[in-house]
């Protein structure tokens, strides 16, 4: 894909005029996709797809266009060929772009991170043998993700790394269920067995009669998958220079210095440990890592050339939405086996589902338990917990609230396909809170 790519950029290099300047963009996936239901395999799959998004400028006009690729030249060079005529054609009706800025300085990079891949019948194998006699459900994404960007001024970067992602649930009845997943880079069938098996352990309690909790502050343990749901929360607009300059970032308070959080809290943009490349669609390349909240206090925001250009900052390689690809927060001293010795007394949260900010300006989220949450006493899981809402601050529950994160942390892959598959990535310990608001 590598030289389909960059050999097109060639083509259309050749065929610009005048000061015209090119921007090429690529992206491209060879995933392997198998859906399971009643641990049986229901559906398999392989795409290959790519793509490639080139923006033509002409001073401080540009204009832009996205092509799906054959990766045959004899029809992708005439299709790119038609593309940048009619993008000249479009240029002189479009108006100047004041916020345009891209990089001009030559920066060139290629990443080629191997993994090892899980064989298509070796994993549904170990799948299967796991599950057996549960009724699981889910899916299994694996494959190299593709992504490449070059320029008019010589710039060439690629990135290839290769990843995968099952994410399922272990059914018991009605709405009781235990959702899990399972991703990396190195695929290992006794890690998928385990974490199979482990599910399995929480499941059996689902069995147990339901307890219903009256509405009120509570003891609680959020395992990963939870903190990562509110993490990505706080990345809507969260870390975002443009909202923090326009004052909409809903940790505005902690960017004026207004208040913080605890100081066990560290946040930031691990690119180096992510599956997204260390470039944006401008050319500009990214730092290793960008310190977002230091021990508790504001400590950088995540610029997008537009926002660089609009408000006199320097980029740091950001996209245009300004989100978090590859989030990090740093973990404690709570071993994770000890988890709810250490809770004691409260709820075991395993997954939060329908977030959405009650009251965006103070850190307010809201949103439902559901898969895997469990009333604790005396550090014993006891039974399954009734669909409950919580409605608490980020401010309380990463401040005051905040008893420890576990030491371990997990290395989550953002599982939505829409159109191709997620390269957003975080790597999420659990949290023990003194208190979570629980409103019914």
């Amino acid at each position: 894909m590598k030289e389909v790519f960059f050999g097109l950029v060639e083509r259309a290099i050749a065929g610009l005029q005048g000061r015209e300047f090119l921007l090429a963009n690529f992206s491209g996936e060879v995933s392997d996709f198998v859906r399971f239901n009643r641990a049986r395999v229901r559906q398999a799959m392989t795409i290959q797809q790519a793509h490639l998004t080139l923006t033509l400028i002409d001073g401080s006009r540009h204009a832009t266009v996205k092509l799906a690729l054959a990766a045959d030249p004899a029809t992708d060079g005439p299709a790119v060929d038609a593309a940048l005529a009619d993008l000249r054609a479009d240029l002189p009706s479009l108006p100047e772009d004041p916020y345009l800025l891209y990089s001009t300085t030559v920066n060139s990079s290629e990443l080629v991170r191997a993994g090892q891949l899980p064989r298509g019948a070796e994993a549904i194998e170990a799948i299967i043998e796991g599950a057996r006699g549960s009724d699981l459900v889910g899916i299994l994404a694996s494959g190299p993700v593709l992504r490449g960007f070059a320029n008019s001024a010589g710039q060439r970067n690629w990135h290839a790394v290769d990843c995968f992602n099952f994410e399922w649930s272990l059914y018991h009845a009605q709405d009781k269920a235990v959702k899990s997943a399972y991703a990396g880079t190195h695929w290992s069938r006794a890690e998928a067995g385990r974490r199979i098996e482990a599910a399995r352990e929480r499941l059996a309690y689902l069995a147990r009669p339901p307890k219903t909790m009256a509405p009120g502050v509570c003891r609680a343990y959020l395992a990963p998958a939870a903190v990562d749901e509110l993490l990505w929360m706080l990345n809507w607009g969260g870390v975002s220079a443009k909202a923090q300059q326009t004052k909409q970032s809903p940790i505005q308070r902690l960017v004026e210095r207004d208040t913080h959080l605890s100081d066990r809290v560290h946040l930031r943009e691990n690119t180096t440990e992510g599956l997204a490349p260390a470039f944006d669609a401008a050319g500009f390349v990214k730092p290793s890592a960008v310190e977002l909240i230091a021990g508790g206090r504001h400590a950088g925001s995540l610029v997008s050339p537009r926002t660089a250009r609009e408000y006199g900052l320097d980029a740091n390689g950001a996209g245009d939405e300004e989100t978090m690809q590859s989030m990090e927060l740093g973990g404690g001293d709570l071993a994770e086996a000890d988890a709810v010795t250490a809770l004691d007394h409260g709820v075991y949260v395993g997954n939060l589902w329908y977030l959405n900010y009650s009251d965006r300006p103070n850190g307010r989220i809201t949103g439902m338990t559901r898969f895997g949450t469990f009333w604790v006493e005396d550090g014993r899981i006891v039974a399954p917990l009734s669909v409950m809402r919580f409605d608490d601050s980020l401010f309380r529950m990463l401040g005051d609230s905040l008893v420890d994160f576990t030491r371990e942390r997990e290395w989550i892959v953002n599982s939505g396909t829409y159109s191709q598959r997620s390269i957003e990535t975080s790597r999420v310990p659990g949290t023990l809170l003194s208190a979570l608001n629980f409103t019914l």
